[in-house]
């Protein structure tokens, strides 16, 4: 597959993360993980294309059936079955958070990294967009009040991390893809129990809620 389609969906992943910082509708934060994850998915293919590998056709087709399909749907009927339209706010305002991630993604491009995104040389400039990926999904998680938004974050994290291993050539390994396959697995339950429980509970899936517990 040629190059710049692959830079093309890479930057698809990172426009999404970004969206899902300056987000107000939880609707639109789950399609946009939606369309982050299918971007992922494609990446796989090409692997399977590039390679053979049977295994990669496997993991692409269940984190289509999982991560595009299944999730945004188990997503999208939690926020209506709650009334969750409209997201939680975040710690920083706006133009901060756009700050923070102008420097994140500096940072990922810096000197710092590389030793990292030198790994395939041809690869340096696409290595070190899906390391700022990484460090925005973080962020994400770190600046959402929300527990739903924290979820997204941590799945966007994981695609971030397989995007990486896969400019890095490590989509053939074993255990990258058991962990892809046990991510997804696990992931989706802690979302399950854990959002309902927490909405079930305090009424509100903002975290800020839950600052008066006490042992």
């Amino acid at each position: 597959m040629n190059i710049l389609f692959l830079q093309f969906l890479l930057q698809v992943i990172f426009l999404t993360i970004v969206f899902l910082h300056i987000s107000k509708k939880n609707l639109d934060a789950v399609w946009a993980y939606g369309i982050q994850s299918f971007a992922v998915t494609i990446l796989l293919l090409n692997s399977f294309f590039e390679t053979g590998n049977v295994s990669l056709l496997f993991v692409a087709l269940l984190v289509c059936i999982v991560k595009v399909i299944l999730a945004p749907a188990f997503f999208a009927r939690l926020i209506k079955k709650n009334g969750l339209i409209f997201s939680v706010s975040t710690y920083l305002n706006a133009p901060t958070t756009l700050i923070v991630l102008a420097v994140l993604f500096a940072i990922a491009f810096s000197g710092i990294f590389a030793p990292l995104t030198n790994i395939i040389p041809a690869h340096e400039t696409l290595l070190s967009i899906a390391l700022s990926t990484m460090f925005l999904s973080l962020f994400l998680i770190i600046n959402r009040k929300s527990a739903l938004s924290q979820i997204i974050g941590i799945l966007s994290l994981e695609n971030s991390i397989v995007a990486f291993a896969i400019f890095a050539g490590l989509e053939q390994s074993f255990s990258l893809q058991v962990g892809i396959l046990f991510d997804i697995s696990i992931w989706l339950i802690i979302a399950t129990v854990f959002a309902s429980m927490i909405y079930a509970h305090f009424g509100s899936l903002d975290v800020t809620s839950m600052k008066k517990l006490k042992d």
